[in-house]
């Protein structure tokens, strides 16, 4: 038996079982991970029933308390009494349930707690419903009428025939249709054609700026700028007139509900964004209602400081700026690598290079934020200003954080690896291969070129893959060189030059910061960075599969030749 594990022990296979078990444990606990993540996140967008209850307030009053339940924990009882609550005595844990009872502008917090044993006659009436605002977050209480300029086209009072309130509440959900529509088309005008003047007249006013530091403002081009600076304001007083009119019928119709504490209140339709009703709805118009707010997630703005709303903005934002990275990192790991590996000398400055790029992947990533903000911005992009741009100043062009500088400080960031992979790649293709292809005529150059660097094509996309899963994540640098809270327009858009590289952008990775760090209401973020952080995790995988399925392909294409 002795002999047995011995040979056993040197055969090597612990060590295999050993590595295999760390695998499977790190798989299960990344599964684990994802798995709360979602769970905590994705649950936010679900519709829940709309609770009614009566509670007894620590000084005996009954009050009226509705909201969604939201989460629950159990409390010791003795912490309860030495806060001043009555407990009952033999009871050691009390559950308390985490409302979120909305109607911020009434009562001036979204969620409280209430202890379980302190609700009673509960109930869930068809009738109650949530409206999600465009400000003040979400309103829950009943429908009692809906206005038209001011005139009331429709009520329904308690007791009355339910059929009247169904009529009511389909008048409602047709009139904030209506007022999407009008939404949607201001903000086509506003972000669209709006956006589109103001670009053009800035651009006349730094034209003519130009002119003028060079001498060379003479009155006809004067006169042509001003033509079409004349053309610019008439269409913008087209479009003001269109707005005025627009907003006149968006903010035409309005409600009045009432809360469960019996505050009336009367609320504009323009502001409303849903109104639905989750305790008279079934498990499939949950499902489609659903859906909706999970895609809204994902395509519309933030609202209500970053609480609200989409996330649209910040995933567009983490996308480009990875692909640009992408593009400036490829290039120069590979040409550094190649230098190293094909034609520097192999010696003692050599390796000492290697040892410099080994330890430049360990440089905290906050190192190269600053170092962005001094050379590329300050420096580079100051320096870029006074030469091309000195009609823009005192106003920066590129001597501020923009999306080129980000993109550019995290493609230094992850060189190091691109030029690591790219060269053990190169160190892989047989010397054969390279002598084979000398042998045929071709030289050095063509050699590298058509035969080593497409075999090598593989261990390059796998350093791309290593760069884009580091790059994607990173916040600390990108504080410093182009990311903001909000970007109201996106880097990409119809205006010449299409690209706007000097312009500040979002990032999943920093508004996940944002919203679970920097917001007033930490109660209704929370859910928030979960979903983010899923859509983050999703995000990078995405990226990583797509340059996964390439690295395939090459490693097909080439395989016959590495045999």
């Amino acid at each position: 038996m002795k002999m047995s594990f011995s040979y056993w022990f040197k055969s090597g296979s612990p060590w295999v079982w050993l590595t295999g078990a760390a695998v499977a444990i790190n798989v299960i606990m990344v599964a684990g991970l994802l798995i709360l993540i979602a769970s905590r996140g994705l649950v936010h967008f679900w519709p829940n029933d709309i609770l009614q209850a009566d509670y007894v307030a620590p000084n005996g009053s009954v009050q009226q308390v509705v909201g969604e339940v939201t989460d629950s924990e159990d409390v010791s009882a003795i912490q309860l009494r030495e806060a001043g609550l009555e407990i009952a005595e033999g009871v050691e844990f009390v559950t308390r349930y985490l409302l979120k009872v909305g109607n911020r502008d009434v009562t001036g917090a979204d969620f409280r707690w209430a202890l379980e044993d302190k609700l009673t006659n509960k109930r869930y009436p068809e009738q109650l419903f949530a409206s999600e605002r465009r400000e003040w977050g979400n309103f829950y209480g009943y429908l009692r009428s809906v206005k038209e300029a001011g005139t009331e086209v429709g009520s329904y009072q308690s007791g009355q025939d339910p059929e009247s309130y169904e009529t009511l509440w389909n008048d409602l959900q047709a009139r904030i249709e209506r007022a999407e529509g009008i939404y949607g088309q201001i903000s086509d005008i506003e972000k669209g054609a709006i956006g589109s003047i103001n670009y053009n007249i800035e651009r006349l006013r730094l034209k003519q700026r130009a002119y003028e530091l060079k001498g060379e403002l003479t009155p006809e081009i004067l006169a042509d700028l001003n033509a079409e600076r004349e053309i610019n304001n008439r269409e913008y007083e087209v479009l003001q007139e269109q707005l005025i009119e627009l907003y006149g019928l968006f903010e035409r119709d309005s409600i009045t509900a009432e809360t469960g504490e019996g505050v009336v209140v009367e609320m504009p339709i323009s502001k409303i964004v849903h109104a639905y009703r989750p305790n008279a709805m079934s498990v499939f118009e949950k499902m489609g209602f659903y859906v909706i707010k999970l895609w809204e997630f994902m395509t519309e703005d933030p609202r209500e400081a970053n609480t609200e709303g989409g996330v649209f903005p910040a995933i567009f934002g983490t996308v480009m700026m990875v692909l640009l990275m992408s593009i400036m990192v490829t290039p120069f790991g590979v040409v550094a690598a190649v230098y190293l590996r094909e034609y520097a000398k192999q010696g003692p400055l050599t390796r000492l290079i290697r040892i410099a790029v080994n330890n430049l992947a360990g440089v905290p990533s906050i190192v190269y934020g600053v170092f962005g903000l001094g050379f590329f911005i300050y420096f580079l992009g100051g320096n870029i200003d006074a030469l091309f741009f000195p009609e823009s100043a005192p106003a920066p062009t590129f001597g501020t954080p923009g999306l080129l500088w980000a993109s550019l400080t995290l493609a230094l960031l992850t060189v190091p690896v691109v030029i690591v992979a790219t060269e053990e790649g190169l160190a892989r293709i047989p010397r054969a291969v390279r002598e084979g292809s000398l042998a045929l005529g071709a030289t050095k150059a063509e050699t590298l070129w058509k035969v080593v660097l497409p075999m090598a094509s593989p261990a390059m996309m796998t350093g791309v893959i290593l760069a884009v899963a580091r790059a994607a994540g990173e916040v600390a640098p990108l504080m410093l060189v182009g990311v903001v809270k909000l970007a109201p327009s996106l880097p990409l858009d119809g205006n010449y030059p299409f690209i706007h590289l000097d312009q500040k952008f979002m990032h999943l990775g920093f508004h996940i910061y944002d919203v679970g760090f920097q917001s007033p209401n930490v109660e209704a973020a929370r859910p928030l960075v979960y979903a983010t952080a899923l859509l983050l995790v999703a995000v990078i995988a995405l990226l990583n599969l797509s340059a996964v399925s390439i690295r395939n392909r090459l490693r097909e294409k080439y395989k016959a030749l590495e045999h």
